[in-house]
């Protein structure tokens, strides 16, 4: 994939891609992936797999835990990616990731993904070298060691309809991007129900353009087929690939600007959803 030589080159690329894949009604039209069905040995690999991820995850982040005091999370990011490494493995899963050449290794971003289940983080973070700082539902810190972990990694809570919530959320993104970091954000805000892309949500976006720094689209594919919102069951031997498509600037925007910046990134992640589920034939 070339490197586009302006936004209008950007754009037009964005909409090839599209276009290539068969866009054509909104991502809340489009029906379900249809998948294989599930068996009795479904079950019970699940079970095995959900006992091997669980025998790696809980000492790889009480290892991490406890570096993150020492040293500080971003002097970890060898030790992270190990662990995310090993989590999606753990899954039984192939993994790749392609990475758009325009993605500076010493420049921040804001990584936009799909969300599709719980190892989300772990699909995208090895993909490139960046530092990313997590930005997560305050309900989340909550859960049993996966919360102690995200607060000893300095994620950053999101609460729900809170304007004092929104404000700090803001001035630590703001403190994460000074310090040279990107940041992870899921702007669908849930978990997909059908494989396809959500709606996504303004407000990460006006957030985006607030900070100036650049949005990468990250699409990543197979995922929903290994484990999706609804079911406990872990699938293995499914191929997943991690997108990370070319930056798009938000330095110069204006609110007037988020639609049309919406739309430019849900076309590429969309298009990266319907060319996948287009050559692996599992859609009605």
């Amino acid at each position: 994939m070339e490197a586009p030589a302006s936004d209008a080159q950007a754009q037009a690329d964005s909409t090839a891609l599209a276009e290539a894949a068969g866009l054509e009604a909104p991502a809340s039209e489009r029906p379900p992936a249809v998948l294989e069905p599930d068996t009795p040995f479904s079950y019970l690999s699940s079970g095995v797999l959900w006992g091997l991820g669980l025998a790696w995850l809980v000492p790889m982040m009480g290892l991490q835990m406890v570096m993150h005091r020492l040293v500080g999370p971003p002097r970890m990011q060898w030790l992270e990616r190990i662990y995310t490494r090993g989590q999606v493995a753990a899954a039984l899963c192939r993994w790749r990731a392609e990475v758009h050449p325009d993605i500076a290794p010493d420049r921040p971003y804001l990584f936009f993904q799909n969300h599709v289940n719980h190892l989300d983080h772990c699909t995208m973070y090895p993909a490139t070298p960046h530092f990313k700082q997590g930005v997560e539902l305050d309900e989340h810190f909550s859960y049993p060691i996966y919360g102690a972990f995200m607060r000893s990694r300095g994620t950053i809570p999101v609460s729900r309809g809170s304007r004092k919530g929104l404000g700090l959320m803001m001035r630590r993104m703001r403190e994460e991007v000074a310090a040279g970091h990107s940041l992870l954000v899921f702007p669908e805000g849930t978990r997909t129900l059908t494989g396809h892309l959500g709606e996504l949500q303004p407000g990460v976006f006006r957030i985006a353009v607030q900070l100036g720094v650049p949005i990468v689209p990250v699409t990543v594919t197979g995922m929903y087929r290994v484990m999706r919102k609804g079911s406990y069951l872990i699938r293995p031997g499914h191929r997943v690939t991690v997108y990370c498509d070319a930056p798009i600037e938000t330095a110069g925007l204006s609110r007037d600007d988020v639609p049309r910046l919406m739309e430019q990134v849900r076309d590429v992640m969309q298009g990266r959803l319907d060319a996948y589920w287009r050559e692996n034939g599992a859609q009605s």
